[in-house]
């Protein structure tokens, strides 16, 4: 996938103060693939030096939070590992606080890893489930869809991580969770009850816990309509698309009201003000 810059245009609109707080979306907004994107360290260290702070957040299930808290910082990145929030945070806290007692998991070996981790009981019998938990599988097939279609129609519960339709990478995107949720829910007539991923409220109050600050002095920054800027609209923050992921300038056009960004960007280095002003935190 080429990052091609974008021509100067009136429907860009940068930010005229510098915030207290900022939540960074990665994939398509910080780098691609394993290469950061122009102006993404250098804008992100110079809010740092003023004294902003930043929570990096990802719907991407196959890595965590450690692990991309440590790509970021090999970047040149000043973070944290607490500083990333990834849908497998969200998804254990969503799960802490209306927990099931055997989970049917379509998913990868991490994920897996990280229910058992939090004491929860795994199968692989449909029968025996009382959830089904549907996140970026690589390993999808149709015997997976088969024991999740069996296990929603008896009753368990649907719950994904994200409901994003592909991933941009650098060879143009891989399919999603989105996708294999759609067919999920398609074949069984039963919509998930929760996507706890972006744009959803559960992945949205575990950052703003992680900033400490109210929800007016965070921009949402991240470069899809429907995720990032609807989730920052939906949760009383500030939202800025960046034209170097999946949403493009001819997308406004169709955007519902819930998704309109307050703020249109090329990159990220017009999150800075051409004369900053900052209010206080």
């Amino acid at each position: 996938m080429t990052v091609r810059p974008v021509a100067r245009d009136r429907r860009l609109r940068r930010p005229d103060r510098v915030y207290p707080g900022y939540v960074l979306d990665l994939d398509g907004t910080v780098y691609l693939g394993s290469e950061p994107l122009p102006g993404a360290v250098e804008s992100i260290a110079a809010l740092h030096a003023i004294g902003s702070r930043f929570v990096f957040l990802s719907n991407n299930p196959l890595e965590r939070s450690g692990t991309y808290a440590a790509r970021l910082r090999s970047m040149g990145v000043p973070v944290d590992d607490g500083d990333v929030v990834s849908s497998i945070d969200a998804l254990i806290g969503y799960l802490r606080e209306r927990p099931a007692r055997r989970i049917l998991a379509i998913a990868e070996g991490l994920v897996q890893d990280e229910l058992r981790a939090a004491g929860h009981e795994l199968t692989d019998e449909p029968g025996l489930a009382d959830a089904v938990v549907v996140s970026w599988d690589r390993t999808f097939t149709y015997e997976k869809l088969q024991r999740a279609f069996t296990a929603v129609r008896n009753g368990a519960r649907l719950i994904a991580t994200n409901a994003d339709p592909y991933c941009p990478t650098p060879e143009g995107g891989m399919p999603d969770c989105g996708a294999l949720l759609a067919a999920i829910e398609v074949s069984t007539g039963v919509a998930a009850e929760a996507v706890v991923g972006k744009p959803s409220a559960h992945i949205a109050r575990v950052a703003l816990e992680r900033l400490g600050l109210p929800p007016g002095e965070v921009v949402m920054v991240g470069d899809r309509l429907l995720t990032d800027v609807a989730m920052a609209r939906a949760a009383g923050m500030v939202g800025a698309l960046v034209l170097t992921g999946a949403s493009s300038l001819d997308d406004l056009a169709e955007t519902a009201a819930a998704a309109e960004p307050d703020f249109v960007i090329a990159n990220l280095d017009q999150l800075i003000p051409d004369q900053p002003k900052r209010s206080p935190a």
